[in-house]
Order: C-alpha cells, then structure tokens, then sequence
C-alpha cells in the first residue's frame, strides 16, 4: 500500500502562489501516472493534472491550465504542484493521487488501483 502525505496548503489572497508537496513511500513515482485532485463541498470532484511516469507526459484541466504546473522529484520520490495567481474558486482540499490513468484527453482516476493521502486544505481569500 502506497504512502502519501500531502503537505503546502494554506490561507493565500487572490492572485498569490502556493506550492503544495507530496511525499511518497517506495516507489510510487514510478508507477503509470501520479497527479492532484481537489474536492470543495458541493463540487465534483475534479482531477486537475497528473504527469506519466514512463515518457513524463503532462496533462492539465482546463480551469488551472497556463495557472498551475506538476512537477516531480524521482530521487525524493516527491511530486509537487505550482500553483500561480491563485483565485477564490481555487479553495478546496488538494490530494495527490498515485496510479492515475493519462489518455488523450486528460487524467483519470482507477477505481480499485488509485491511491491517495490525507489532502491539504488550499483557501484563497481576500
């Protein structure tokens, strides 16, 4: 069973930047593709990027691309998340995801495979 631990979120204004970090235990990195998802009350859940980890192919949702950039660390077995000119409908709890699927259009969560941590609660306010 894979370990992630999310870390990074907090209270920014509109506009501002946040990079969240996720720890993973062995060799999580490596495995298909690794990404984010966010959930806020009342909202879907939505899965905002995830980057392959054979060819380091990246994918991004509409409403954080050009905003928001993956990145990982294989070495630290980390995987981060920039997040740029940040705005209010950006609040929600962030969770990095393991076993993520990357196709054509997008990134998509394996219902019986993916894994995810404990979420870092991200609030954009003025």
């Amino acid at each position: 069973q894979a370990q992630l631990v999310e870390s990074g979120g907090g209270l920014v204004q509109p506009g501002g930047s946040l990079r969240l970090s996720c720890a993973a235990s062995g060799s999580t990195l490596d495995v298909y593709a690794v990404g984010w998802f966010r959930q806020a009350p009342g909202k879907e859940r939505e899965v905002i990027s995830c980057i392959s980890s054979s060819d380091g192919r990246t994918s991004y949702a509409d409403s954080v691309k050009g905003r928001f950039t993956i990145s990982r660390d294989n070495a630290k077995n980390t995987l981060y998340l920039q997040m740029n000119s940040l705005k209010p409908e950006d609040t929600a709890v962030y969770y990095c995801a393991a076993d993520l699927a990357l196709r054509r259009y997008g990134c998509y969560l394996l219902p019986g495979k993916s894994s995810w941590g404990q979420g870092t609660q991200v609030t954009v306010s003025s």
